[in-house]
C-alpha cells in the first residue's frame, strides 16, 4: 500500500524531505514516524497509517515533493501480528535542508556534526568546520577551492521562501495597502516596567504591554480585527483576538499566534510570547501555533528599524509595527525641553474596508494607553 504526502496544515502544496526515519526491509507499527518533512511553516514527522514491512522508498532527503505524491510503500501485516520489534530509530537532527544538502555533498554523516546553533541546531559553518577537522591535507586544498566557488553560487529557493513569496504576492495583489507613521512616548511604560522588576522582581518584556494596549484598541476599533469577504459583500468582524507575532528566524519569516490574547494578563502575554519565540527559533511550532491569527504585530525595533511599510498577513485587515526607540528632546507645553524615550510605529491597513482617519484614531488610542499607563491598567480591571 502507498503512503502519500498529505496536507499537514494550512493548505500546503509541497514539502521538502528532511530525513528518512526508516529503510527498506524495516518493520513498522501504526503511528511510527516514517519521514520528517518541512513545509513553509513547520517541520513534522509523518506517521505510518498501518503496521507492516517497508518495501520501497521513492524519495530521498532534500527532495521536494507535492502533496499527494507517493513517499513509500508498505506491505501491511494483520493487526494481531503487530508485535514486531522496532528498529533503532534515528535521533532527530536539527538542521535546515540546505545545511543537510551541504553535508551530503561533502559525504558527511550529519549525525556526527556538533551543532552550535540554538538547541544544538547544526549550521552550515558547523558542517564546514567538521569537514576541516576530518580532511586530509590534499582534500583541504580542494575544499578551499570549493569554498571560493561556493561564495559565487546561488542559494536554493526553499519551500518556506516559496510559500512566503506566494502569500506576500497574494496579499499585495489583493489588498490596497496604506501605511501611516506616528510616534509614541514610551517613557512612562518603561518606568513602570522598571518599577515592576525592582518591586516584585517581575521581568516583563515591554512588548507585552504594547500587545495588551493593541488588544484594548482593537475592542474599540473592531474593523481592524476583521476579514473582507468580497464575494459575499460582507466584512466579517471576528469575535476573538488572536494576535500574530511576525518572527524573524534563520529559515525565514513566520507568524506564531497568541490565541485569545485579550483574555490574558500582561504577564501571561509575556510568557506566551517568549514560549512561541523559542519554539519558532527551534523550528518546533505546531500547526495550531500558526493558525487563526486575526491581527499581526511586528516588533522590528530591536533590530534597529526606524520605519517600514509591512505587508499585511492576508486575509487579515491590518498590521501594526513597532520600530526603534530613541531618547529625544521633547518640548513641553511650558516650552521646556526634556529628554523622553520615543518609539516610531507604522500602521498598515486594508484601504478597502477602512480609511486613514479610522486608522489614525486607532493608533491615537494605542498611543494614549501607552503614554498614560494608568489608563491601560484601568482597562484591565
Amino acid at each position: 500500500m502507498d503512503v502519500k504526502l498529505h496536507d499537514i496544515g494550512e493548505g500546503m502544496s509541497e514539502g521538502e524531505i528532511v530525513q528518512l526515519l526508516v529503510k527498506p526491509g524495516d518493520h513498522v507499527l501504526v503511528d511510527q514516524p516514517l519521514v520528517e518533512v518541512q513545509t513553509d511553516k513547520v517541520t513534522a514527522e509523518l506517521p505510518s497509517p498501518f503496521a507492516g514491512k517497508v518495501e520501497t522508498i521513492y524519495v530521498e532527503a532534500g527532495e521536494v515533493i507535492e502533496v499527494g505524491g507517493t513517499l513509500l510503500t508498505i506491505s501491511p501485516i494483520p493487526q494481531h501480528t503487530e508485535q514486531t520489534r522496532l528498529p533503532n530509530r534515528k535521533k532527530r537532527i536539527l538542521a535546515a535542508p540546505f545545511t543537510r544538502k551541504v553535508a551530503r555533498e561533502n559525504n558527511i554523516d550529519i549525525e556526527e556534526v556538533k551543532g552550535t546553533g540554538p538547541a544544538g541546531r547544526i549550521t552550515d559553518e558547523d558542517v564546514f568546520r567538521h569537514l576541516a577537522t576530518t580532511q586530509k591535507p590534499e582534500e583541504k586544498e580542494t575544499e578551499r577551492a570549493i569554498e571560493k566557488e561556493a561564495k559565487e553560487r546561488t542559494i536554493p529557493f526553499s519551500t518556506r521562501r516559496k510559500q512566503i513569496s506566494a502569500k506576500m504576492k497574494k496579499s499585495t495583489l489583493t489588498i490596497p495597502h496604506v501605511t501611516h507613521f506616528d510616534e509614541v512616548d514610551v517613557t512612562n511604560i518603561l518606568e513602570m516596567k522598571k518599577a515592576m522588576k525592582e518591586g516584585k522582581g517581575q521581568s516583563i518584556s515591554v512588548a507585552a504591554f504594547y500587545i495588551k494596549a493593541v488588544c484594548v484598541a482593537l475592542k474599540e476599533f473592531p474593523i481592524f480585527n476583521s476579514e473582507l469577504r468580497e464575494e459575499e459583500g460582507l466584512i466579517y468582524l471576528k469575535p476573538d483576538l488572536h494576535i500574530g507575532l511576525a518572527t524573524d528566524t534563520e529559515e525565514g519569516l513566520i507568524v506564531p499566534v497568541i490565541h485569545h490574547c485579550d483574555k490574558l494578563s500582561i504577564n501571561e502575554i509575556h510568557k506566551e510570547m517568549k514560549s512561541l519565540h523559542k519554539a519558532a527559533m527551534n523550528n518546533e511550532l505546531t500547526s495550531k501555533d500558526l493558525s487563526s491569527g486575526t491581527f499581526t504585530i511586528s516588533n522590528a525595533g530591536p533590530l534597529g528599524s526606524t520605519g517600514a511599510t509591512p505587508i499585511i498577513n492576508y486575509p487579515e485587515a491590518a498590521l501594526l509595527a513597532f520600530h526603534k526607540t530613541k531618547k529625544m528632546p521633547v518640548v513641553t507645553e511650558n516650552d521646556e525641553i526634556i529628554i523622553r524615550s520615543i518609539m516610531s510605529i507604522s500602521m498598515t491597513f486594508d484601504h478597502r474596508i477602512a480609511d486613514g482617519g479610522t486608522s489614525m484614531r486607532f493608533t491615537n488610542r494605542f498611543i494614549e494607553l501607552i503614554e498614560q499607563p494608568s489608563l491601560l491598567l484601568t482597562e484591565l480591571v
